[in-house]
């Protein structure tokens, strides 16, 4: 079974990209999606002994746990430490229930693959990227997002130069939606020849 790991920089579409190889049928894990129902259930009393007053009603604040460990290279690795396991093992599960399905590919979307050693994990990688333009002009009509905001998070992703430097497979999203299924599809009939 092969393992893509799938990832990109913020507004680069990486979400997107995820649901055209789902459209494809390929089973795809979600890392962040994993963490949302983590916080919502088997992390929060976790969360809550190393981090008190995080949690409301037994689901993690994110907001109140942002304030504590943001800026905290210390308390991030101590939260870091809390869930990665956690995905990890959802990571296993998923890719177990992949295996025992038949499935000759499957897709890790990862949203920290490189800066957080993921790509050992899977057999090829995927990077989401686009023009530096886009990418700007896409995260800040987001709700709530400003200038300020955006290059916070960019300076702590690894540049996207890097990411499409290491990448096996590069999808850019700058041309538009059809370009990138057709790119979508190159990669997964490369894969297929290869599995």
């Amino acid at each position: 079974m092969i393992r893509i790991g799938l990832t990109g920089s913020i507004g680069m579409g990486k979400s997107t990209t995820a649901k055209m190889f789902a459209a494809r049928g390929v089973p795809v894990h979600d890392a962040d999606a994993v963490v949302h129902g983590l916080y919502e259930g088997r992390a929060a009393p976790l969360i809550e002994a190393e981090f008190p007053g995080t949690v409301i009603d037994g689901k993690v604040d994110r907001a109140l746990l942002s304030k504590q460990v943001l800026g905290n290279t210390e308390a991030m690795q101590r939260l870091e430490k809390i869930v990665h396991p956690l995905v990890q093992e959802e990571e296993q599960r998923f890719l177990e229930e992949a295996r025992a399905d038949g499935n000759e590919i499957v897709l890790l979307d990862i949203p920290l693959l490189f800066e957080t050693g993921g790509q050992d994990r899977v057999d090829v990688t995927v990077v989401v990227t686009a023009d530096a333009e886009i990418q700007r002009q896409r995260v800040l009509a987001r709700p709530g997002m400003n200038e300020a905001r955006f290059l916070s998070i960019l300076n702590k992703q690894m540049p996207d130069a890097e990411k499409r430097r290491r990448a096996d497979f590069l999808v850019d999203t700058g041309y538009g939606v059809e370009a990138a299924e057709q790119r979508v599809d190159e990669i997964l009939g490369k894969l297929s020849a290869d599995a």
